[in-house]
């Protein structure tokens, strides 16, 4: 057995085993978010910019993001919605070489997870994703619609800025290769509920801690039924712990049901926890 399967199967013990209270991440020492110095992260794939004009620029629901970039086959949505939450998962067993280390952080695992889902999933991409490793699979199609690299947004896929789209907001960097917790809740999501019985594979969880002044936003992923090791159970979330001074954080795997009895009142993802925004859903799957 080579070094990198006993990474995952260490991994994949440590799932198994019952999560104590004891162990779950104190957040609050922790910020999740990193300065957009730190945003260039790609893999080494190449990748081909597609001009704007093969694309026509039209927003009919107005929150943002083009149509062009938006998802409209229920196919396309569910191909999206597995492989980002299984990418997202698989960075607990083993964080991807591919994933820039500057670049984790709660915000970071939601952008390096949605680029990788837009990809096209083949033999090179395998490669350069799992370090060698075992647990990557092809849970999925690939997208249809478009892939990162002949998008309608090349890299800049994350909105910026309020406002329906128009063209020119490409021009006016209201598009960006980056975005923290804060943009991507304020720009690239819509509110669905504040009730788990609503949240769907790859909606995002929301908390917003004031008291932490820098980056009051934290973000996880709901990826439901967990690929590894989901016990039966449907209410997994992965997410990042952020970093501190002293600490680069730690990819992190849960249940919901788990996280309701978190030690500090105000991580239980519960409706009556006022610090819990509630679960959101990207706009390119509205």
């Amino acid at each position: 057995m080579n070094r990198a399967l006993n990474k995952f199967t260490v991994r994949m013990i440590q799932a198994r085993a019952p999560l104590a209270l004891a162990c779950l991440v104190a957040l609050a020492g922790f910020g999740c978010g990193k300065s957009p110095q730190a945003k260039t992260g790609k893999t080494t794939r190449p990748s081909s910019a597609t001009s704007s004009a093969a694309f026509v620029w039209a927003d009919s629901d107005n929150d943002g993001m083009p149509d062009a970039a938006e998802l409209l086959s229920s196919d396309d949505r569910a191909s999206f919605r597995r492989w980002f939450a299984h990418i997202a998962e698989m960075q607990f067993y083993e964080p991807s070489r591919a994933w820039n280390e500057d670049q984790r952080d709660c915000a970071g695992l939601v952008r390096f997870a949605w680029r990788e889902a837009l990809r096209r999933h083949d033999r090179i991409w395998f490669q350069s994703i799992s370090n060698g490793s075992e647990g990557y699979e092809a849970v999925a199609p690939d997208v249809k619609a478009y892939n990162l690299e002949h998008g309608p947004l090349g890299e800049k896929i994350f909105r910026a800025d309020f406002g329906s789209f128009k063209e020119t907001d490409l021009a006016q960097n209201k598009f960006s290769e980056f975005a923290d917790a804060r943009t991507l809740k304020n720009y690239n999501v819509t509110f669905i509920s504040r009730d788990r019985k609503q949240a769907e594979r790859g909606d995002l969880l929301f908390f917003h801690q004031p008291w932490v002044q820098k980056f009051p936003y934290h973000v996880m992923i709901f990826i439901g039924d967990a690929r590894h090791n989901g016990e039966g159970a449907g209410d997994w979330v992965v997410y990042h712990t952020g970093s501190s001074p002293g600490d680069k954080g730690e990819m992190k795997k849960v249940r919901l049901a788990t996280l309701d009895h978190h030690p500090d009142r105000r991580w239980r993802p519960i409706e009556n926890n006022p610090n819990f925004l509630g679960f959101y859903r990207l706009k390119i799957l509205e």
